[in-house]
Formats: C-alpha cells, sequence, structure tokens
C-alpha cells in the first residue's frame, strides 16, 4: 500500500462512503450549503465543548488536497463503488488544488473550547466560501462529527468533579485538592493510542491527576500545555504479588522505602484488604508511615469488592490505627501523611453512592480519591449527548433556503433552519434560528477559514471556562 492511500494522510477518505457521491445530489444551481453542530439531549443538560481545534489542527490546516490523494481517492473509490457508477468527485477535488492551493475553501464558526453550554443549543456551523464547494461543507460531517468523543469525554468528567465538589463543601474545610480527585486510568482501556490522547486531555480540561500519557502529549501538541497532568509512583498487582504473599509486607515496606518522599500509592486488595489496612499498614509499617509525615503521602488503594461498603470499611480501620481527627464542619480526618484511592467501579454514579455513604459514617469526602478508567473514557458514545451535524440554510439558484427535517416519527430530531447564531438572552443561551439573530451578539466565533486556523485556544483558556461555578472565582 502507498503512504498517499494511507486513510491518515488523505483527507479524502475521512468521509462516509456515501458523502462521495453527494455532489451529484444537491439541488441543481445549489452555492452554499450551511450546517450545524449541536447535543440534541442526552444523559447530561449541559455539554463541555472541547477538542474542534485538534481535528482542524489535525486534518485540515494547509494544503490538505494534492493531485496525488486525488489519485489515489479515485483508484480506491473505483473499486469500492458498482462498476459504471461514476460517483466520484474528481472535478470538484481537482477545482480546489488549482484554484485554492489545495486549502479548503469552507469557514467553521465555533463556540470558545471550553464554554459549558446547555443542550439543544448550536455549537459550531461550517459553511462553504466558494460557490463551486457547495459539496464540500457536508462532505467533511464525518470528521467534524468526531468532536462528540472529547466534548463527552470533557462534559462526564466535569460533571464527575461537580459532585465531588459538592461533597467537599459540605464535609471539607477546603476543595484545594479537587483538581487531584479523579484520576485517569484509563490508557489501557483506549481503543487507541489516538484515542487515548483525544480522550485524555479532554479528562485534563477538568482535572490535573493522570496516568494516560498520550493524554499530556495531546495537550502539549495541539492545545500548547507544556504539563496539563500529574502522577505519583504507584503499586500494580504484579510489583506486589511478585514477593509473595508470605512477603506481602515486605512489597509494602519496599514501596515506602524506594519512594521516601512525595505520594506514592499501593494497591493492598492482592489478598487480604483487611489485613494489610489493620496488620501490614497499622501496625508492622506504622510508624514508618508516621515518620514520613512532613515528607510525603501514603495512598493505601483498595481495588475490589463493593467500592462503597470497602472504603468505608478501609477508613474506619485506618482510622483506628492512626491519629485522626475533625474538620470544622465535624467530618473525621486521616492524618495529613494517609490517603485512600478507589479505581475500581468508579463512575458518575458510583461516586455519588461512595461519597454518600462516607458522609453518613462521618468521613470527610477530602480522605479519599478517585481513578477511573473504561467508564472515563470509553463507557459512552455519540448517543450519550446525542450530537448530531445537520444542513440548515442553503443558496439555491441565488434564493436562501431554510432547510430542516421534522420526522414525524421522532420529534426529538427536528433539525433547525436557517442561518443561525448563539447569543446570551437573560442570562441563558439561546440559538436563534432562520437568520433572526443579531450577528454583532453571535457568541461562534470564527475558527477556521481558506485553509487557515484563526484561533488558537491555550489549555490554560480552556480550563478556565471549563470550571463548574462553585470555583470559577478561584481559577
Amino acid at each position: 500500500m502507498s503512504t498517499a492511500v494511507r486513510v491518515e494522510d488523505n483527507i479524502l477518505f475521512v468521509a462516509d462512503s456515501y458523502k462521495v457521491t453527494h455532489h451529484k445530489q444537491y439541488p441543481p444551481g445549489t452555492t452554499t450549503v450551511c450546517s450545524y453542530f449541536e447535543s440534541r439531549g442526552g444523559k447530561y443538560p449541559a455539554t463541555v465543548f472541547y477538542g474542534l481545534q485538534y481535528i482542524i489542527k489535525r486534518w485540515l490546516v494547509g494544503s490538505v488536497v494534492t493531485k496525488e490523494k486525488i489519485q489515489a481517492a479515485k483508484e480506491v473509490y473505483q473499486g469500492h463503488f458498482s462498476p459504471g457508477q461514476d460517483v466520484f468527485n474528481e472535478e470538484g477535488w481537482t477545482y480546489i488544488v488549482e484554484k485554492h492551493g489545495g486549502r479548503l475553501p469552507i469557514v467553521i464558526k465555533a463556540i470558545p473550547e471550553g464554554t459549558v453550554v446547555p443542550y439543544k443549543n448550536v455549537l459550531f456551523t461550517v459553511e462553504n466560501t466558494d460557490p463551486k464547494c457547495y459539496w464540500l461543507a457536508n462532505y467533511l460531517e464525518t470528521l467534524l462529527v468526531q468532536v462528540w468523543y472529547p466534548m463527552t469525554v470533557a462534559t462526564n468528567s466535569r460533571a464527575q468533579k461537580e459532585v465531588i465538589a459538592k461533597y467537599l463543601i459540605e464535609t471539607a474545610d477546603s476543595v484545594e485538592g479537587l483538581p487531584f480527585k479523579l484520576h485517569d486510568f484509563g490508557y489501557r482501556g483506549a481503543t487507541s493510542v489516538e484515542s487515548a490522547g483525544i480522550g485524555g486531555s479532554a479528562h485534563l480540561v477538568n482535572f490535573s491527576g493522570t496516568d494516560t500519557i498520550a493524554g499530556i502529549i495531546f495537550a502539549r501538541d495541539y492545545y500548547g500545555c507544556p504539563m496539563a497532568g500529574f502522577s505519583i509512583p504507584a503499586a500494580e498487582h504484579s510489583t506486589v504479588t511478585s514477593w509473595g504473599k508470605e512477603k506481602e509486607n515486605k512489597a509494602f515496606k519496599n514501596m515506602l522505602d524506594q519512594f521516601p518522599t512525595g505520594a506514592v500509592a499501593c494497591v493492598s486488595d492482592s489478598y487480604d484488604i483487611w489485613n494489610a489496612c489493620e496488620k501490614i499498614w497499622g501496625e508492622e509499617l506504622h510508624d514508618q508511615i508516621v515518620a514520613r509525615a512532613e515528607k510525603g503521602v501514603l495512598v493505601v488503594r483498595p481495588d475490589s469488592g463493593d467500592p462503597p461498603k470497602v472504603v468505608c470499611r478501609v477508613l474506619n480501620i485506618l482510622g483506628s490505627k492512626f491519629k485522626t481527627s475533625k474538620n470544622s464542619k465535624g467530618y473525621r480526618m486521616l492524618p495529613n501523611y494517609l490517603r485512600v484511592i478507589q479505581g475500581d467501579g468508579i463512575n458518575y454514579e458510583m461516586i455519588s453512592k461512595i461519597l454518600e455513604a462516607m458522609k453518613k459514617e462521618g468521613w470527610s469526602a477530602d480522605n479519599v480519591g478517585f481513578g477511573s478508567g473504561g467508564a472515563l473514557l470509553q463507557r459512552l458514545d455519540r448517543d450519550t449527548q446525542k450530537c448530531a451535524f445537520k444542513c440548515s440554510y442553503a443558496v439555491v439558484n441565488g434564493k436562501g433556503v431554510n432547510v430542516f427535517k421534522t420526522p414525524i416519527t421522532d420529534t426529538g430530531k427536528k433539525s433547525k433552519k436557517g442561518r443561525l447564531t448563539l447569543e446570551m438572552r437573560d442570562g441563558k443561551y439561546v440559538t436563534v434560528e432562520e437568520g433572526a439573530g443579531n450577528p454583532e451578539k453571535d457568541l461562534l466565533v470564527t475558527v477556521f477559514e481558506n485553509g487557515r486556523l484563526v484561533k488558537d485556544y491555550t489549555f490554560d483558556e480552556i480550563r478556565r471556562r471549563a470550571e463548574i461555578d462553585d470555583l470559577k472565582s478561584k481559577a
């Protein structure tokens, strides 16, 4: 296979097959097609818009169409479609090369990344800038709709941040540790290194803890963030069980010896989590843990069982072995050199259950952190937030046409009409349809035009926009 036909190198391949035929299907005289992207509903009432900049930088910037890529696509589509069906738009793509130097004649306007927008609102629009390329905006639908993934991961992550913040506000003296309360364990469960990078960086919009290295590299390369996430030395079962069951205590001690300063996490359920907490951590290694008080934190990690019950019992055992205190709100705290992280079974719903159980037993939410893998980066899809890309406006034979669909069988799929603006009215986001909006109040910003990135957002400003309301004054 030649380099020219690699899907990751050729914009002509980044579309559903039927898109290849659509240039023949618009009404004669069509010169403009304008489409939009939105979350039509879903699990969470608002979405964190994030990830479009990556798609633009990765796929759209510069001279992305060449005669070599056109020829490669032509050869593939001749075999892909039935013999005799002349469906490939060789003329249209060649025009882009000859007229525009291979740069895509479209304009994309979008809400600034990191903005939290209630669903059922327009998030970005796409429109051709050359009347001969009316077919191009929707050819790019397949690629652009993939923003659903980073957007949904960021939304899911932020929702969990809101839950944790709520319990910290109720049971802790401070929310200062919130950025490190949900750690990304999802690298191995991602479908690819690329998806781990995309999803991992989306989580880092809300938190600063991660073990998904691809996410920090992604944030660096596409959003200019030198270091978006941080980790600590941590044990896995292999590094503990390789010592043997009878030497589990030595495996634990080795962790303290090897990492005498800073935070260190140790999985403790390889055999008997209760014995590990009571006898090994609580008695045999007690003094060594206490001696680290000014040097670092030991984080005990249970990794099996019913999470709310296990976390509370682990806290109760550790609390009986180490000196605890009560904070200003009357909730118990382990000493500052000892914490717990629950990394098994963690999702939006489970975090609430664990923190509520802790609260009922008198423990502050500040004693625990969480690690999430599959539920954070994989247990979601395009329908989690019901993401969709639809045409809303066209110009045919010089006349503007408000384009929409309204299926009799599903009113939830009714699409928006005409040119759209996103405005703030009475403190709420409102999508104004049919060109009735005020362009001067439109919150959609031109981010891409004719092959050029117009707006380059930094990770820091995205994080500030996405911050939960209770903490925005501190961001």
